[in-house]
């Protein structure tokens, strides 16, 4: 009979000792032992407490049982199902206590042409390292990234001797037009977006809320892939053509390998509280069950409010307490069993 690995001894099981953003999982059985969330794979068990986790990313190979999700429902962790090192996100759910501090300040942010133009040149500023873009208009700003973009493409073709002959590409199908080079852009960017997304939704934000894009339901997510396409995706693209391998595969693996050896997911994180929460920004990491009002703000929640005006209460926000630390737990290849039955 095969052995049952996923049955762990609790002496096998040790804390992680310091709060992290997010958990990465591959390839491994995830259960319940009492507030924690327990992960196994043939190679170690790791006994995470629920509650310091951000976004629990389950890669693939993975399985969960209801328990665990269930505690990390409760513990206001969200669950994100992705392809390999995250690339591509394909669900998502979300506890009920999870605090909307950053969501908030995002919609704040977008909503009004100040603050939202102000992200905006701190994302340009994220691209153009050591250029001054505190009085440039959007339209300024385009136009700069456009010239940054197409020397970059040109330094690209001349460093791999790839022929590039203009972006192409087809609204709703990307990989229906253009040459090889284009369908790698394409499919490598795809790859991006799934990584942002998840990221994104992990952290509570909205993917729909962008500062440069806008009109589409990952308009933020564009934005922030935006800020790693010249790092990662034209590069690995150029190198995968210079090399014959012209497959989607080809493009969304390089991606992957680059994405765990670099530790993107934990930059992103970063990012993303950086624009949306700068230092010195006030988020009390303190739950908010609250309720609109239009005269002084808010008011508790949980309340009976029938007959009394009540009393109102200071407005506070939730953080959801996001540490700037990734944990990857990926479990070792999977092998056929060849015992006899």
């Amino acid at each position: 009979m095969a052995d049952i690995w996923w049955k762990a001894h609790p002496h096998d099981l040790h804390r992680l000792a310091d709060r992290v953003s997010s958990v990465y999982v591959e390839r491994s059985h995830i259960d319940r032992d009492e507030n924690a969330v327990v992960v196994i794979n043939k190679r170690e068990t790791v006994r995470v407490p629920a509650a310091m986790v951000a976004v629990m990313l389950l890669g693939p190979g993975t399985r969960i049982t209801h328990g665990a999700v269930n505690l990390l429902a409760d513990s206001g962790t969200t669950v994100c199902w992705v392809g390999e090192q995250g690339v591509r996100m394909y669900a998502a759910g979300l506890g009920p206590s999870r605090g909307a501090a950053l969501l908030n300040r995002q919609a704040w942010l977008v909503s009004r042409t100040k603050e939202r133009l102000a992200v905006a040149r701190t994302m340009y500023r994220m691209r153009f390292p050591g250029e001054d873009v505190s009085a440039a208009t959007m339209q300024q700003l385009r136009g700069r990234e456009g010239a940054r973009i197409r020397k970059l493409y040109q330094a690209e073709a001349r460093r791999t001797g790839v022929p590039w002959n203009g972006r192409v590409y087809k609204a709703g199908d990307a990989h229906a037009a253009g040459d090889d080079l284009n369908r790698l852009l394409s499919a490598a960017n795809a790859a991006l977006y799934g990584i942002c997304h998840a990221v994104i939704t992990g952290l509570g934000a909205s993917p729909g809320l962008g500062f440069v894009h806008t009109g589409l339901a990952t308009s933020f997510v564009l934005d922030i892939a935006d800020l790693y396409k010249a790092e990662y995706t034209i590069p690995l693209a150029f190198d995968l053509a210079k090399q014959g391998h012209t497959e989607e595969r080809d493009a969304r693996l390089g991606l992957r390998d680059r994405i765990a050896q670099d530790k993107l997911l934990g930059r992103i994180v970063q990012d993303v509280k950086t624009l949306l929460s700068p230092e010195g920004t006030d988020m009390p990491d303190v739950e908010a069950n609250e309720l609109w009002d239009e005269r002084v703000g808010t008011v508790q929640g949980g309340v009976n409010w029938a007959g009394s005006e009540g009393v109102p209460v200071v407005p506070g926000v939730s953080d959801p307490g996001m540490g700037d630390e990734h944990l990857a737990i990926i479990g070792p290849e999977f092998t056929e069993d060849t015992s006899s039955p």
